[in-house]
């Protein structure tokens, strides 16, 4: 740990502000000729019209469908534009998530392949073709996917749960079948238009490149995107969180299936909740720490409940759900989640012992190097960074703020959080 601090003290996180209005992260780490660049934008899921759920993603999706003509250079179908991407050796892929749409682009350096992938990126970024009949069969083709997961009680399960969890905030939103069916080119390119501007984007980038040649990359890439005007980047409107829950509440859905599935939880906390790194070691103890957790040990080892259980936060920019999810036979349902409720009101009451926070911040500690042993976990740390406004030395002081936790500063972050007797329980497959 004492070696990989000290090289990672040789790799600081450069900042800046591009002229477009983007904003820029960079760590300059020359040992492998190889970039990797992950370019952010305010424009995943949660900003879906609910009557379109599924926009974003689509919107994503379509960017790697092909890409138009751009003077001498012709329009590229789905599998030109893939033998493109293989013959410079390069990758560019899109998603979207519950805050963001994403483009994430790997290369080597070498001048000529970097800058004609830079090139091609920028066209599939900025100039996809969203061909209507292209669209029309990946929309089918996803609505079947959609119905065939329908029929599965771990989808109905977490369908129902999201549904009880955030009510109508956006982050409980799905897509289904009707609301692709709402979805048209037109939608995708307004969308577009509207969220993907040069201004508004976070790139975050780590490999063989200086800030000269980062700054290249950037403008490159982002060149076919609606660029800033006089007036700067208009601000989006905030989303609204999620409400507490008010009362505890129980679905149980009936399904034949040789395990019920169980999702207990609440709405949680945002990624810039202070009491995100308390948060996190006191859900190591009691459900995050596989076998050495206080739900597996109380509800698999001591009783045989459960062949897993487990239990997470999910923050984003919006409030995210904290959730225990196990599953079991039908005719121990009930019983799993009598003993499951017990174990984290007792938490929650009570905090974690000594031995267990000491165990805790060793396992995080120790393993805090496997999550920056490449590139691409950089990156994703770099991202983390850019995203959420943390501090570009972040994760040099992570690990001694873990090891600076207290037994009351994680009893009190879990009781600020956690209310156990207003949680939501959904039970699907379970006997009545």
């Amino acid at each position: 740990m004492l070696l990989w601090q000290s090289a990672w003290a040789l790799l600081p996180i450069e900042h800046w502000s591009e002229p477009s209005g983007a904003q820029v992260w960079l760590v300059h780490s020359p040992a492998i000729p190889m970039v990797d660049v992950q370019i952010d934008f305010d424009a995943g899921s949660r900003r879906d019209p609910a009557a379109q759920a599924g926009l974003a993603s689509a919107a994503a999706m379509m960017s790697a469908k092909g890409v138009q003509a751009d003077g001498d250079a012709p329009a590229l179908d789905e599998n030109a534009l893939g033998q493109a991407w293989a013959d410079l050796g390069a990758s560019l892929d899109a998603g979207a998530d519950r805050d963001a749409l994403s483009f994430s682009l790997r290369s080597l350096t070498e001048p000529d392949l970097l800058a004609r992938a830079a090139q091609l990126a920028a066209r599939e970024i900025g100039q996809p073709s969203l061909d209507a009949g292209v669209w029309t069969s990946e929309r089918a083709r996803w609505q079947a996917s959609l119905r065939e997961a329908d029929t599965r009680p771990g989808t109905i399960a977490s369908k129902a749960y999201a549904a009880a969890v955030y009510g109508g905030q956006s982050y409980g939103q799905r897509p289904s079948a009707q609301t692709l069916d709402a979805i048209g080119i037109a939608d995708m390119q307004a969308w577009r238009a509207h969220y993907l501007q040069a201004c508004r984007a976070r790139v975050s980038i780590v490999g063989a490149v200086d800030r000269a040649q980062a700054q290249t990359l950037v403008q490159t890439l982002l060149s076919r995107l609606p660029q800033q005007d006089a007036g700067g980047c208009a601000p989006l409107p905030a989303v609204p969180d999620a409400q507490p829950l008010k009362t505890a509440e129980q679905e149980s859905i009936p399904f034949h299936s040789a395990q019920a599935h169980v999702l207990i939880g609440q709405p949680g906390i945002k990624r810039s909740d202070p009491d995100f790194l308390a948060l996190l070691v006191g859900n190591h103890i009691l459900g995050g720490g596989s076998f050495t957790s206080r739900l597996m040990q109380q509800v698999r080892e001591q009783r045989g409940l459960s062949y897993s259980v487990g239990s997470g936060f999910s923050p984003g920019l919006n409030v995210g759900a904290f959730t225990v999810a196990l599953q079991t036979r039908p005719d121990q349902a009930k019983e799993a989640v009598r003993v499951t409720r017990e174990v984290i009101a007792k938490f929650v009451a009570d905090g974690p012992t000594e031995a267990e926070l000491r165990a805790a911040k060793d396992n995080l500690i120790g393993g805090f190097a496997l999550r920056i042993d490449s590139n691409r976990k950089l990156l994703g740390n770099v991202a983390n960074i850019a995203w959420n406004g943390l501090p570009l030395d972040y994760l040099d002081h992570w690990t001694e703020r873990v090891q600076a936790l207290t037994l009351p500063d994680v009893r009190a972050a879990m009781q600020r959080t956690l209310q156990p007797e207003r949680m939501v329980t959904v039970i699907v497959g379970g006997q009545p």
